[in-house]
């Protein structure tokens, strides 16, 4: 995978990537009705790549979605070869191979790519071709697809971890 490392002020440019801030949210759920529209070409939630999930006892909507994980598991155990990695560093499915094993749905960490009875293939975000839908549209900016800066990749980190703790806590 090439990334592109040209300097811009003191940071890195790699690309670009999806970042949220579950902080912003407002649980409007539009991220999911302009993506499955965008997929389907109807509004059915459970035909998008973004889920918007609400912690009653953290008080806190959190929009899930697929992160583009660098060492992407669903990627790894895909026997039809229908997930793979584009120039850009997107991984993205190529649903005419997908053969709907589903093997993928259980090796994702974040839990985000679902199955679709009406297409009877997985559903994964595939950045909408470079131009995510979901952070257009989303009124309050808890979702951006931003440069992939140094510190835009430490921020995500220091939010998956408080996310961790979080998830941890509203388990037990």
């Amino acid at each position: 995978m090439q990334l592109d490392n040209r300097k811009r002020g003191s940071q890195n440019v790699m690309g670009k990537i999806l970042t949220i801030s579950p902080e912003k949210c407002i649980n409007c759920r539009s991220c999911e009705l302009i993506c499955s529209f965008n997929k389907t070409g109807g509004f059915n939630t459970r035909e998008a790549a973004v889920n918007v999930i609400f912690y009653e006892e953290a008080a806190i909507s959190v929009p899930v979605m697929c992160m583009q994980c660098e060492d992407a598991a669903c990627m790894k155990v895909c026997p039809a070869g229908a997930i793979s990695r584009d120039e850009n560093g997107a991984v993205l499915p190529d649903l005419s191979k997908c053969i709907g094993c589903k093997m993928c749905i259980s090796a994702c960490p974040m839990g985000n790519i679902s199955f679709s009875t009406i297409q009877r293939k997985i559903v994964k975000c595939n950045l909408c071709g470079g131009d995510p839908m979901c952070a257009k549209i989303c009124p309050s900016g808890a979702i951006q697809f931003v440069e992939e800066t140094t510190a835009n990749i430490s921020k995500k980190r220091v939010l998956a971890e408080k996310f961790k703790d979080l998830f941890a806590e509203v388990k037990s």
